[in-house]
């Protein structure tokens, strides 16, 4: 039985991966690197956060961004976007380096066991580890509104199910959203000659301010530090303190989180949309039919939309009740707080011993930071050690191992 299973292989499964295997732990790490980031992300975009801001973790630092960018001749300048396609390239080869290799087969059941978990993969393999770090990243999260559930696949879409957008040139596209998922993806099809238009339910869109320069004078830098969220205190707090954030009242966080950091566009695409995108402010769907070339959208209000494809691009929600890897068993035993997502400890230890969470999970607790590769440092540190806790005194049979030892697949 190993000491650790890590399900997932994101920034955030592979930073726990390098963690945990530079502590010592008889370690597994199931998922395929950086997936979601190679095949669900349109060519053309290009990271929101800094450069300096989207590292993954090792204990050393050894294997940062700015570090594969060196060796590629990529420059790596503050203000100045990364393309997704070199982060999912980055990614790869932080898995090389800093991780013990991954085995890819999927992760498809996890139950309780005496000791531990049970985890069956794809082909029907049975695994046994006494502890689960559950890294699954975004995508079992996905949220299509209501109105748009049901329609076929050809008709509707969500943002995050595209590689690419070539198949839509020429067509007729309504984006769905008002964030930076809806808006690059609005510029990336007018660019390509699709006719596009954007619907989103707020009176106005909101563009995030350039960056102010790395090197100021102090009393810019005290009145509006850096963060790995943006500048200022605020976005500093949620950044660079997330184990501050959890002490405040519950729900404090759970208003933070939900509000925080809302819908808004970077800086670098403002120029590419305005003027360039037909954009419909104040715009709720209320229902949705497939219609001859495509679909009719009912908007609030009494007006409609004809279109030929809908991309939903309306974001994540990560509930407990999402989990479907889960056994029902398990699923239910894990308490949940206002947001349905699961409760979890200071460690990222959830209601059931042993089962950690990462990433956009435990946004209600940690903050605005998990929904960002940025949080995958405070999470990788501090979910090692809190399982390195759980062996030692809280799982039957557990036990801390002095060397190092990795098991590779």
């Amino acid at each position: 039985m190993d000491d650790l299973l890590v399900v997932g292989a994101g920034p955030y499964g592979l930073s726990i991966a390098s963690h945990a295997a530079a502590a010592g732990l008889s370690l597994r790490v199931h998922g395929r690197p950086m997936a979601s980031w190679r095949e669900n992300m349109p060519r053309g975009m290009f990271l929101k956060s800094e450069p300096w801001a989207s590292h993954l973790c090792d204990p050393a630092s050894r294997w940062r961004l700015d570090t594969y960018c060196a060796t590629r001749g990529v420059p790596t300048r503050h203000g100045e976007p990364i393309p997704v396609e070199t982060f999912a390239e980055y990614g790869l080869w932080f898995a090389r380096h800093a991780v013990p290799e991954v085995d890819e087969r999927t992760v498809t059941r996890i139950a309780p066991r005496p000791g531990g978990f049970e985890a069956v993969t794809e082909d029907g393999t049975t695994l046994h580890a006494r502890t689960v770090a559950l890294a699954v990243g975004v995508m079992p999260f996905v949220d299509i509104p209501a109105a748009l559930r049901g329609l076929p696949a050809d008709l509707v879409s969500h943002s995050s199910h595209h590689t690419g957008l070539d198949r839509f040139r020429g067509r007729d596209v309504t984006v769905i959203g008002g964030g930076q998922a809806a808006l690059e993806t609005a510029a990336l099809l007018a660019e390509q000659g699709t006719r596009v238009r954007v619907l989103a339910r707020a009176g106005r869109l909101h563009w995030n301010d350039t960056p102010p320069a790395w090197e100021r004078p102090w009393w810019r830098s005290v009145r509006s530090p850096h963060s790995g969220l943006g500048p200022g205190w605020r976005n500093w707090f949620y950044a660079e303190r997330p184990g501050l954030y959890r002490r405040l009242p519950e729900p404090a966080r759970a208003r933070i989180a939900a509000s925080a950091l809302g819908p808004a566009g970077a800086w670098w695409v403002r120029d590419r949309v305005e003027g360039a995108v037909e954009i419909r402010l104040g715009q709720n769907v209320t229902a949705a039919r497939a219609v001859a070339g495509g679909v009719r959208l009912e908007l609030a209000g009494g007006g409609s939309v004809t279109t030929g494809h809908v991309i939903a691009a309306t974001g994540f929600r990560a509930t407990r009740d999402r989990l479907g890897l889960l056994s029902d068993e398990l699923r239910r035993s894990l308490a949940t707080v206002a947001d349905g997502s699961p409760r979890v400890g200071r460690d990222f230890e959830s209601s059931r011993p042993g089962l950690f969470l990462a990433g956009l999970l435990t946004a209600a607790a940690f903050g605005p930071a998990m929904r960002f590769v940025h949080g995958a440092t405070f999470t990788a540190d501090t979910l090692v050690r809190g399982v390195r806790r759980r062996l030692r005194t809280g799982v039957p049979g557990g036990t801390l191992p002095a060397p190092a030892r990795v098991v590779r697949n």
